[in-house]
């Protein structure tokens, strides 16, 4: 059996149509003109999914909703901020797949606007038919989901509780199969991605792209991530602990050196989900020269990220970049206050 074939063990209910198409940023390019030092940006677009309004999470929920329904649970139970792309798409993946769904939202970011507590994703986890539980400050989500999932055992049903961000190693599985699309797609257009550039919130898209590198003979320190929850230096130790996790799911024994992940810090700004002047310009650039929309939590630093290191040159000027646009677009509906001035 191939490696590529490992992930054929695992139960999965598929939520995508094919691959995500990769596109340049051509007018982007221009714009930055001798800024960009000759970098050649792309993006994946896994925001560009039919279900639930697209978005990265898709990936990791084919293999959890896979392991729940082998499991005969009826009802996914999951946890996440306010604002979740996680807890949308899961509320999105259910409806497709007849499972019932709760959202157990926790107080991560401390914006208490009406505009944030109920707008985005918020309202859209309830158009699409999730059980929507907004906890208040200090309320443990953990708990509150095992107890929901308590409470559905003993009404005669079966809960699969969803981890922040679904980044077990199961779910981790979904960025091992798109670091293989991600290798196949390179070599159907002829170019070798010096760099692949990506937010890490819970770790578990960094921990599967580094995973499936690693298995398919590439260095997995060319995944560039900028951290958008932790410290840089107890970001890197979470990741690695899933790294490792997931090579033992798939029954490997390799392992990766804390030294191989790169992650940076600098565009953490006051924390997870905190708006900060690099993200905003980056939402708009992107935006107002490729029309595309950057979420204000995950990709607008990660991007803002991305054009920090290339005018430092921190990427080598000519470099071949490729930006995994992983969606929550509905979350900029949230920052309105942050993002509507010109």
């Amino acid at each position: 059996m191939s490696d590529r074939d490992l992930l054929n063990r695992f139960p999965r209910v598929r939520l995508m149509n094919g691959a995500t198409p990769i596109q340049r940023l051509a007018r982007l390019e221009q714009v930055l003109g001798e800024n960009r030092r000759g970098v050649s940006i792309w993006v994946k677009r896994d925001d560009l999914m039919e279900l639930g309004g697209g978005g990265n999470k898709l990936r990791k929920l084919e293999f959890l909703i896979g392991q729940a329904r082998s499991e005969g649970c009826d009802t996914l139970v999951v946890t996440g901020g306010v604002q979740s792309n996680f807890a949308r798409l899961a509320a999105a993946a259910c409806a497709r797949t007849g499972l019932a769904c709760e959202v157990v939202l926790a107080q991560m970011v401390p914006r208490g606007t009406e505009i944030y507590q109920a707008n985005g994703n918020v309202l859209l986890d309830r158009v699409l038919g999730a059980r929507v539980h907004v906890l208040g400050t200090g309320d443990d989500a953990g708990a509150f989901a095992a107890g929901r999932a308590s409470e559905i055992a003993a009404a005669g049903g079966k809960a699969f509780v969803g981890t922040l961000g679904g980044s077990t190693p199961v779910g981790a599985l979904g960025y091992v199969d798109c670091a293989f699309e991600i290798a196949a797609q390179s070599t159907e257009m002829g170019i070798a991605f010096d760099h692949v550039v990506i937010p890490n919130g819970s770790g578990g898209m960094h921990a599967g792209l580094a995973v499936g590198d690693a298995l398919d003979g590439k260095n997995p320190s060319r995944i560039r991530a900028y951290t958008v929850l932790l410290p840089a230096e107890k970001c890197v130790a979470a990741t690695l602990e899933k790294v490792n996790a997931v090579f033992d799911l798939l029954g490997k024994k390799d392992r990766i050196r804390a030294e191989k992940l790169a992650i940076d810090g600098a565009q953490l700004g006051g924390g997870y989900g905190m708006p900060t002047p690099e993200m905003i310009e980056a939402i708009r650039l992107v935006g107002r020269t490729e029309g595309l929309l950057l979420d204000p939590v995950y990709g607008g630093k990660a991007f803002a990220g991305l054009l920090s290191d290339i005018e430092n040159e921190v990427i080598a000027p000519g470099a071949n970049v490729l930006f995994v646009m992983t969606g929550g677009s509905p979350g900029l509906y949230a920052y309105a206050d942050a993002l509507s001035s010109t």
